[in-house]
């Protein structure tokens, strides 16, 4: 099962060492972690996606809210969330292929963003696993370098 977590914490030094040593001393693993500043500099945001047992994840959820530095934690539903990644990846090409990596950024609608007389420097926001398939689809061009963020999320009604 799937536990994705939306916290609200203060924005201090620490925190984030706080929330990843809390998975670490129970043995929860954390399979995406994105954190960013909200609207008030004094408040940031992680989304943390973690998966396990319904204890696990029931778990993770209230020891989350004993931490100090947390302000609100909210589980949020897979089937009523919004869940992107973005990725930077640098993809190798050549005469004869460039037309067609071309064409295929187009069609996913990823952005070129640096062209190179060797590479093209990609970017792409999906869900993982459309972020997963576009690797997929470019290792046969030769991929130079990945970089990816976590997941972050927001649940509509």
């Amino acid at each position: 099962m799937k536990g994705i977590f939306s916290v609200l914490v203060e924005n201090r030094d620490g925190v984030l060492s706080g929330v990843s040593g809390l998975f670490a001393r129970r043995g929860f693993n954390i399979d995406s972690l994105a954190v960013g500043e909200t609207d008030d500099h004094e408040i940031s945001s992680m989304t943390i996606v973690s998966t396990g047992d319904q204890r696990t994840i029931d778990q993770i959820e209230k020891q989350l809210n004993k931490k100090v530095d947390v302000i609100k934690v909210r589980r949020l539903s897979e089937s009523r969330s919004i869940c992107l990644e973005m990725m930077l990846i640098k993809v190798a090409y050549n005469v004869s292929n460039r037309s067609s990596l071309i064409e295929l950024c187009s069609i996913v609608g990823a952005k070129i963003m640096k062209v190179t007389p060797k590479y093209l420097l990609l970017e792409y926001h999906a869900e993982t696993e459309a972020v997963e398939d576009f690797i997929h689809m470019l290792k046969n061009y030769g991929i130079q370098e990945v970089q990816r963020t976590g997941t972050i999320a927001m649940e509509y009604k």
